[in-house]
């Protein structure tokens, strides 16, 4: 019998090689990924939940939803594990069981052999079909649609997944194929016999999902996928300047390890981490604990937001949004605004916070927000370079090399009067159109 969402999250490692692993590529994405262990701190993680019987009905909830054949979440987890499950199929589970005892590459590193580059490329191409075939039942996509897909990944990928595609890059692309990987993947897959991705065990198992009527078919479309994301991979690499040698560096500082001989280091990773199932796992979690809780909310289960007694909003928590406004979200990776909608909020601390959700996004990019990075974006009477007094900006300091939050009080051609939030009126300024955002 297959086990349940809580089952799976409960069981997942604390700390194993995976989990090292992961945490070594917080570097790439620093903050991004939490490794919650346990269903009930899921929970609270992503809702601010604590009452006990809320957390309870949010599990009844999520666990029903995730054995409901009409959504997509068993699917998904599925999919997540038979990806890793091909990448371990060379049998080492005494390998595995020797890093567990002593994290250190040893004397049987030299019993390895690197995959081929092709086998190695065919990988890489399925783990990213996965992806979008598992994002887009997690969103209630009915076909699979790299696009849609790509243009989540940019804008509101968070959390267990990005740490998962950022391993994609680094454990599945630079370490094996080297820096130039993309090139390589290009050459590679213009020669792709469709007779050898038939034969990859992965590729059969997962084929019947993959768009097409022949193997050729469904290798267009594996081609479609790469060809979305290319770009943000490419742009990953030289945003972070990512290279093969600097996440050898970083992994070292986790795993002892005594060979420099990078596809050695990847074919190691392949045989002793799933990361792609452990992430992907947390992923489904999040998406359950979300949905769960806005049912419940909707059917008036647990308390709504928006029913706060008015002496939790005093102060400098006092609510500027409703649920249902069109707001924009900053976000600190790309240091640009985006469109949402408020769905619910709450005071934390005296400070409201926002559960947001992203125009032209599934509900799994929904997340919670300070209100710092919460603004209008309607201005009638704004300027030429779209600014407005009363405007919400991030101002750019290059001494802290930091944005800062601040609001606009005065407009003079292309210079702007700010008032910086949390701060007194004696650090009020004049900046720049180039020093506001």
């Amino acid at each position: 019998m297959a086990k349940s969402i809580i089952q799976l999250v409960d069981e997942l490692p604390e700390d194993n090689i995976t989990v090292k692993v992961l945490k070594a590529l917080d570097f790439v994405a620093p903050g991004e990924w939490n490794n919650a262990i346990g269903f009930d701190l899921t929970i609270t993680h992503f809702t601010g939940e604590t009452d006990p019987k809320i957390i309870q009905r949010i599990r009844d909830r999520a666990a029903a939803l995730y054995l409901d054949p009409a959504q997509g979440y068993q699917g998904a987890v599925q999919l997540y594990q038979a990806i890793d499950k091909a990448d371990v199929a060379m049998g080492t589970v005494a390998l595995a069981n020797k890093v567990s005892e002593k994290l250190s590459f040893l004397s049987f590193l030299g019993n390895l052999t690197p995959k081929a580059e092709t086998t190695q490329t065919i990988d890489l191409l399925l783990k990213i079909v996965v992806e979008v075939i598992a994002f887009c039942k997690l969103n209630g996509i009915p076909q699979p649609n790299p696009q849609l897909f790509a243009n989540s990944l940019a804008k509101n990928y968070h959390n267990a997944g990005l740490i998962r595609m950022v391993a994609l890059v680094c454990i599945d692309g630079l370490l094996p194929l080297g820096p130039n990987f993309l090139t390589k993947i290009h050459v590679i897959i213009q020669g792709i016999n469709p007779g050898n991705i038939a034969g990859n065990p992965l590729f059969s198992g997962i084929k019947d999902q993959i768009p097409g009527e022949t193997t050729g078919d469904r290798l267009g479309f594996v081609h479609q996928c790469f060809s979305a994301i290319e770009g943000w991979m490419n742009q990953l690499i030289a945003k972070t300047g990512l290279t093969p040698e600097g996440i050898f560096n970083h992994l070292g500082n986790f795993i002892q390890m005594a060979d420099d001989n990078l596809d050695f280091v990847a074919a190691f990773l392949d045989q002793t981490t799933n990361y792609y199932e452990h992430t992907g796992i947390q992923t489904v979690a999040q998406c359950l604990v979300l949905e769960a809780y806005e049912s419940l909310q909707a059917e008036g289960e647990v308390l709504r937001n928006n029913d706060l007694d008015n002496e939790d909003l005093r102060g400098e928590g006092e609510i500027e949004f409703s649920i249902g406004d069109m707001v924009e979200v900053w976000d600190k990776k790309e240091e640009d605004w985006y469109e949402a909608t408020i769905r619910k909020f709450k005071v934390k601390k005296d400070k409201p916070r926002y559960y947001v959700h992203y125009v032209g996004s599934g509900s799994s990019e929904d997340e919670w927000i300070k209100e710092k990075n919460v603004r209008t974006g309607n201005f009638e009477e704004a300027d030429d370079n779209g600014y407005a007094v009363g405007q919400k900006v991030k101002v750019w300091d290059d001494d802290e090399e930091e944005w800062y939050t601040a609001r606009i009080q005065k407009i003079d051609g292309a210079q702007y009067r700010v008032h910086y939030l949390d701060e007194d009126d004696l650090n009020d300024e004049w900046v720049n159109l180039d020093e506001i955002c």
